[in-house]
């Protein structure tokens, strides 16, 4: 296997999440059982393989690889993929691959389709990626992705098999469908891309970023430009219902020896022990 990046993994709840971040540098985020990519600011070997990508925003460390990831798919003759990514993006990303196709002498083929706030893309028949609106300094979105579930409605709890089956076959519909959110992302944001979507505070997996952890750098400068600090975490520790929080998207002014002392300082409890640096 080619290894290409320093790739890190953590696996929880029968999930495997799988990448790098950096800020500035580069983000990169698999779900391998869900397979599902998240941004594409570099693209491992290794995620070439994973035909669905949702990309956040249009910064280049969140989607400078695009064209390497499409044009390998094509190179080892794999089924074009599919791109969702923020509806001002796919215009300019287009003509980005169609300038790296003049560049390299070598077809594009992929399907880049626009996402607004609130729109959903249903993966498969079991899961649905809900695109909500963050705050960054450009057009950006994050994902939630849900489980789908479909439970007996309680008025046909007492029925026997047969007459549940009947009722099925004269089209009556028996079963609601339940969301459980299994799954988020929430990309670079300020706080309010956390607070204006409460569906991630409730997702089993959530990463999000920290992307400051100094107590001297000022939040309404790094809430500005779209960030968030250790310190916003701190804020809304009661906020979080998720099983694990990865925090990613650290800035590189930082070397890991400080970042665990800050946060450690910060979050003497780690949310309850939830908290996963990705360092």
């Amino acid at each position: 296997m080619v290894e290409n990046i320093p790739l890190l993994r953590h696996e929880h709840g029968g999930l495997t999440i799988e990448g790098y971040s950096r800020a500035a540098v580069q983000t990169c985020w698999r779900v391998n059982e869900l397979k599902l990519l998240f941004d594409v600011g570099v693209q491992p070997w290794d995620f070439m393989g994973t035909s669905t990508m949702f990309i956040s925003h249009a910064h280049l460390d969140h989607i400078a690889a695009l064209p390497a990831y499409v044009s390998r798919r094509r190179m080892m003759k794999m089924d074009p993929p599919i791109i969702y990514l923020p509806d001002s993006a796919v215009d300019p990303a287009w003509k980005m691959l169609q300038d790296f196709r003049t560049l390299d002498r070598g077809a594009m083929p992929c399907e880049l389709v626009g996402l607004l706030g609130g729109d959903e893309t249903e993966i498969g028949r079991e899961y649905l990626v809900e695109a909500v609106e963050t705050r960054h300094t450009i057009d950006s979105l994050g994902f939630v992705v849900y489980q789908r579930r479909h439970k007996l409605k309680p008025d046909y709890t007492d029925l026997s098999g047969e007459q549940i089956r009947d009722l099925r076959m004269s089209g009556t519909e028996v079963t609601a469908e339940t969301r459980v959110p299994v799954f988020a992302y929430t990309g670079d944001t300020n706080p309010k891309g956390l607070d204006q979507n409460p569906q991630f505070y409730d997702a089993r997996i959530l990463i999000s970023e920290m992307t400051f952890v100094a107590p001297e750098h000022r939040k309404e400068k790094i809430h500005k430009h779209g960030h968030m600090h250790v310190d916003d975490y701190r804020d809304r520790s009661d906020k979080f219902k998720n099983e694990l929080v990865i925090a990613g998207h650290l800035s590189t002014r930082y070397n890991e020896s400080q970042v665990k002392r800050l946060v450690r300082r910060a979050l003497p409890d780690g949310l309850g022990g939830r908290l996963k640096l990705w360092l």
